[in-house]
This record gives C-alpha cells, structure tokens and sequence, in this order.
C-alpha cells in the first residue's frame, strides 16, 4: 500500500487553514492537520473553528472543493498551567470537520498527575470518536519511547497511542531495533523529518534544552536523508501509518515560500523513500 502523507500545521506556520488545505492538495499530501487549539504564545495567530462559525464554514469549504480529508489536530498539551476543559470544544469542531486524531504533549514530571490528566482528555476525545496520539519529547514530561508505551498501558483505554516524531525520537536515542521490538499497536501516526548532529557528530545532545535542540525543533528542521536521524530504519520499523510531515524551517519557507516549501517536503521525502526501499 502506498505511504500516505499529512501536511502538519508547523511546517508552514502562521498560514490559515484555507491556505494550508489548499497548499497540501496542490503539493500532493493525503491529508492535512490543522493546528485548532491555540498554544497561547505572542503573536500566535488564531484560527480556532470552534470559535468561530465562519472560519468553521470555510474550513468545511476548502475540505470538500480541495477533496482533502483532516486527519488531525493539535495540540492538546498536558500541564498543570492549563485547563483541559477548554480543548473539548475543539474536540467537537474537529470531529464535526471530518478528523479522526489528536495530537498531545505531556509537559510535567509528575506521573501520577499526567497520567489521569491524560486520561482525561482521551476520554474526552472518544466522545467524539477521536484517537488520541501522545508524542515524547526529550525535553518535555515524557522524555522518550519506554515512557510513553508506560503511559499508554496505565491509561487502559483504546483510544491512546504513541507518536513518534523522527527528530525527537532520534534526539532521544531511539533506535529503528527498539520500535521493531515495540508492538505495531501502539503506533497509529509519524511525524516525519530530518535534524542534523551535535558538535560530537551524535543526534543525542548532551543537555535536553540545548540551544541547537531547541532552534532545530522550532525553525530549523531538516528534510529527509539531509540530517542524521535514522528515518529509514525507524519507518521501517513501524507498521505503513500515515506520516504527517512536519518540518518547520524558517530559512527554506524565506526562500520557497510556503507552498514551495511544502512541496519540496514531500518530493523530498518520496525520493527518501525511494532511495531507501521503502513501499
């Protein structure tokens, strides 16, 4: 079966939903994920549907004359700062918009409390049919692949998985062998792209909040088989799932524009594959 791609709202961000499907069609993805719960940053634009009748409607617009279904959306963050109860709204609009995933984050150490916090927003997304997929990050709460499959057996529900993004999982150490050990029903979803070495030539940085961790995960992604990160070992190694790219660069989106930018992803990216033997 051929791969199936996901234009992520990152890598071209602060463009509006309309622009983003109308872009991933033009470029060739499968899907599109759209960033619909805001991460209360400066600046942040703001395109939430569940506030917002009409950019609702024109999202709904743009799906149907695009023909571009939405696979998810983000991001349904875990920490203490903030209150779950306002992604419920987005759960609802999301779903209503054809959506099947959410994207989340843990953003604490504390176990006890991220896990029936977790527990919580999934079970807030089954009502509305939504899978909820839990990314690690080696700087965030749960910090690497063994804590996340620890997460997902203590929330007993089957509307939870592990997401894996090849850059975080490269920084934390995550090897192709490892996921190939992992049972396949834990992944449903990839984030997929490149990253280049620290100053002693491995992807796994010394200090979690390294300056180039941070700068590379933000704005300076790479694209496939231009980093280090071991994408074909860890994509062969989980089952043929969507792959959402996300692959912000500020430098590339200068010099392409957004929808160049989002073209060069996926081109890239198939050739990756193809160079690689990966169907």
């Amino acid at each position: 079966m051929a791969r199936k791609f996901s234009l992520a709202y990152l890598t071209i961000p602060g463009t509006n939903p309309m622009d983003q499907i109308k872009i991933a069609k033009e470029a060739g993805y499968d899907f599109v994920s759209l960033r619909t719960i805001p991460m209360h940053l400066p600046g942040e634009p703001s395109f939430l549907p569940q506030d917002d009748p009409k950019l609702f409607a024109d999202i709904q617009a743009a799906l149907k004359e695009y023909d571009m279904p939405l696979m998810d959306i983000e991001l349904a963050r875990i920490r203490k700062d903030l209150d779950i109860n306002e992604y419920k709204p987005a759960f609802e609009a999301a779903a209503k918009l054809g959506a099947t995933d959410v994207l989340g984050s843990v953003w604490t150490r504390d176990v006890k409390w991220y896990t029936e916090t977790a527990g919580k927003v999934a079970d807030m997304a089954k009502e509305f049919g939504l899978m909820f997929n839990i990314e690690f990050l080696p700087w965030a709460g749960v910090r690497n692949l063994q804590e996340d499959i620890t997460l997902i057996d203590n929330l007993y529900r089957d509307n939870v998985f592990v997401m894996v993004d090849t850059l975080h999982a490269g920084r934390a150490g995550v090897t192709g062998a490892e996921l190939a050990r992992t049972p396949r029903k834990y992944f449903r979803f990839i984030h997929l792209c490149d990253g280049p070495a620290g100053p002693d030539g491995d992807p796994v940085l010394d200090n979690i909040k390294d300056d180039l961790m941070l700068f590379t995960a933000r704005e300076g992604r790479m694209y496939p088989g231009e980093g280090v990160m071991a994408i074909a070992d860890m994509v062969k190694a989980m089952p043929n799932i969507p792959l959402s790219i996300e692959l912000p660069n500020l430098k590339e989106i200068k010099e392409r524009g957004v929808a160049g930018h989002a073209k060069q992803c996926l081109d890239v990216a198939k050739k990756y594959f193809a160079a690689n033997g990966i169907d």
